[in-house]
């Protein structure tokens, strides 16, 4: 919402500069922009949130501007001249919908004179980024922009039998609106017929249709000026894919009490514009008229949830002048003997959001100035309780904040072409019915989805170097209900080691990746990396993770095709061409565990870990050299090893690979260092020597190793 700073002042006797009132705005709860100077003065650009529809129009923000400065709202009483003739006589209005349309009126005015619009007029709209059209039309802008409540007009003489009908759509109905498109209905919908009903001239809400719009040739005009049920339009504009300042406003629920006073008001402007005879009275149709809620406050409450007081005086002030119209009812006596007011407060219609006594508390906080009461907690009033699986979650959080990671939330709605990029097969995507966006249609089937996007933000802010992880969920369809389960998430790229005076820059790698994992399954006994992983992942740099005999998650490098969907290497600089299967270019790693099952695996470990003394006798080492065919991994040669038995086998670790010469086409290698030791006694040579046959054979039988000369 722009606000013209010098229209505003037709409202309000204000004299701050524009970003000083800018400022005091912002701290009363309204999001400011910014301000610009330009040709038509200084304009403010408010971001009004979507449960304020009333700061949509420039009386709206004066009513804010008014309470904020302790000055009188000026208000619009328009008394436009009428004819002999009764509009009741030249237009009829029939509502068939009530629950889509609360009201509808209509004023007819004769004889106009369409032409371009002076130019007071066409300053205000251009600087609150309105296209002039004609007087008419602009007219309707303006007035949209001035009360904040949209209307629309017709030309009078092309509305079939002077009648108007508020109906359904019928499903697949079509008609051509003003911006020339023409578009398919479906029943949901609130449309404006005239006639018999059968011809559609407008969307209700949303927009006009092409065939009843105003042109230079029109000489009658029909004003409308209605009231439409918010979630119907917000439900119309996101099927019809058709935003307008008029679904914007109505969307968000604009008041109904509004609608004459701004046909009344059009009416005045274009008698003053466009000349003609505007027809005695309005056609008014109002079927969603409902009656003022009242709410009350209490000191008491204000107190509570404030931690400070508020003078009686600037209570009643600043509801009084936001329109709530507070009574004092009674005295309550508080613990010590002193008086606590208590007022009674009228909801106005232009505020349909103010529900109970915490909104208005909300409303005196924020004119009072949430900075002048004191920081302090409230009051605890039960016993707070940890989660279930709090202590291993905080083991958790701490190793990865240790291994250089940093934790970041984000929503789980995503889009769903994203989304299908990293979708299991076989899993249908659980979509939203009432999402937010275009953009957050589904419930994540993944976190890796977030996680991506969260590094593609980073790579595209300058940030290279990051490593991020998530504690959340992910959403999949299990026949009709959507499934919850708790996962963690990690994504890293850029540098694993920054380069510094002793040593060169690394990137971050597949090897890295693992490796922080590992120390993650240390909680629980241990991961263990298999062959596989999903198809979005490089097929040389992945794995399935396993704890026990049960897969827990995925890990690895992604794709090509991912990185080149999310542009991350735009982020480093590199092209394609540089050798992508040759893995020149920085790599973007990620990996999901599921938390329950790792939970329980951390809870059994720490469980069954018992206390033991360090052994009073020594260790031996014994190196094993391996020829192994390419695509053995390791980890089938330590479950070999282990599969054993031998329970002075205290560590089995990978110390050296090597292919290239003298290492026959289609091998490899590897050379695995296993360390022997007992608690009983000092080995002897001869139990070295056979424990090492054991393993040497076992190698030969089940993976065809062969031992390498010395």
């Amino acid at each position: 919402m722009k606000i013209v700073y010098n229209w505003l002042k037709d409202f309000v006797g204000v004299t701050a500069e524009p970003h000083e009132l800018a400022s005091r705005l912002a701290l009363s709860g309204t999001n400011i922009g910014g301000v610009e100077m330009g040709a038509h003065g200084a304009v403010i650009d408010a971001e009004v949130s979507s449960n304020r529809p009333d700061c949509l129009g420039h009386l709206g923000i004066a009513r804010e501007v008014g309470t904020i400065y302790k000055l009188p709202l000026k208000h619009i009483s328009p008394k436009p001249a009428e004819g002999a003739a009764k509009a009741s006589d030249a237009v009829k209005v029939e509502i068939q919908s009530p629950d889509l349309c609360g009201r509808f009126t209509a004023r007819v005015i004769r004889g106009v004179k369409i032409q371009p619009s002076p130019k007071w007029l066409k300053d205000r709209l251009e600087a609150s980024g309105v296209a002039s059209i004609s007087n008419v039309v602009d007219i309707s802008n303006y007035v949209m922009l001035e009360l904040g409540h949209p209307l629309h007009t017709f030309d009078y003489d092309k509305v079939r039998d002077h009648k108007i009908v508020v109906r359904r759509a019928k499903q697949n109905e079509k008609m051509r609106t003003l911006d020339g498109i023409e578009r398919q209905f479906d029943s949901n919908l609130c449309m404006i017929s005239d006639g018999d009903g059968s011809r559609p001239i407008g969307i209700g809400g949303i927009m006009g249709g092409a065939e009843t719009e105003i042109s230079f040739s029109t000489k009658n005009v029909l004003i409308e000026c209605a009231w439409f049920e918010p979630v119907a339009i917000r439900r119309a504009a996101r099927f019809l894919k058709l935003h307008t300042e008029a679904s914007t406003r109505f969307g968000r629920g604009a008041d109904p009490e509004m609608a004459e006073l701004a046909s009344r008001r059009a009416a005045e402007l274009i008698l003053q514009l466009a000349g003609g005879e505007l027809l005695a009275g309005v056609v008014d149709v109002y079927p969603g008229k409902r009656e003022p809620r009242k709410i009350r406050v209490t000191r008491a409450e204000i107190l509570r949830v404030m931690g400070a007081d508020v003078p009686d005086k600037e209570v009643e002030a600043s509801l009084g002048a936001l329109g709530f119209a507070p009574v004092r009812i009674d005295h309550n006596r508080g613990a010590e003997g002193s008086l606590l007011a208590a007022w009674e407060c009228t909801q106005p219609s232009w505020r349909a959001e103010v529900e109970r006594e915490i909104d208005l508390i909300e409303e005196i906080a924020r004119i009072h100035g949430l900075d002048k009461f004191p920081p302090r907690l409230p009051a605890a009033r039960q016993g707070a309780e940890r989660l279930p699986h709090y202590e291993a979650e905080s083991r958790l959080r701490e190793r990865l904040i240790g291994l250089g990671y940093r934790e970041i939330l984000t929503i789980p709605h995503v889009a769903e072409d994203r989304d299908a990029l990293f979708r299991p097969e076989n899993v249908a995507p659980a979509r939203l019915s009432n999402p937010l966006s275009e953009e957050a249609g589904v419930l994540r089937s993944t976190g890796i989805v977030s996680v991506a996007a969260a590094l593609e933000w980073n790579l595209n802010h300058g940030q290279r170097n990051a490593r991020l992880f998530e504690i959340g969920s992910h959403y999949r369809l299990k026949g009709n209900e959507s499934v919850e389960t708790r996962v963690l998430t990690l994504g890293a790229t850029g540098e694993a080691l920054e380069k510094n005076l002793y040593e060169a820059a690394r990137d971050f790698s597949f090897a890295d990746l693992k490796g922080d994992l590992d120390s993650v399954g240390k909680f629980c006994g241990g991961l263990r990396w298999e062959e596989g992983g999903a198809h979005w992942l490089h097929t040389a740099q992945r794995g399935r993770i396993v704890v026990g005999s049960e897969e827990i998650g995925i890990g690895g490098r992604l794709s090509r095709d991912i990185c080149q969907r999310f542009k991350f290497f735009q982020g480093f600089g590199y092209a394609f061409g540089q050798g992508f299967g040759g893995l020149a270019q920085p790599g973007v790693f990620v990996a999901e565990l599921n938390l329950d099952p790792l939970y329980t695996a951390m809870r059994a470990a720490k469980e069954a870990r018992r206390y033991q003394p360090l052994p009073r006798f020594p260790a031996v080492e014994r190196d094993f050299s391996l020829l192994l065919a390419d695509g053995t991994p390791f980890s089938e040669v330590a479950k070999t090893i282990q599969s054993l038995g031998i329970a002075e086998i205290v560590s089995i670790e990978a110390t050296d690979l090597f292919r290239g010469k003298n290492v026959p086409a289609g091998k490899y290698s590897l050379l695995v260092r296993v360390t022997f030791q007992s608690r009983e006694a000092t080995l002897t040579d001869a139990q070295v020597s056979d424990y090492s046959g054991q393993i040497i054979a076992a190698l030969e039988k089940h993976l065809g190793a062969q031992l390498r000369a010395s």
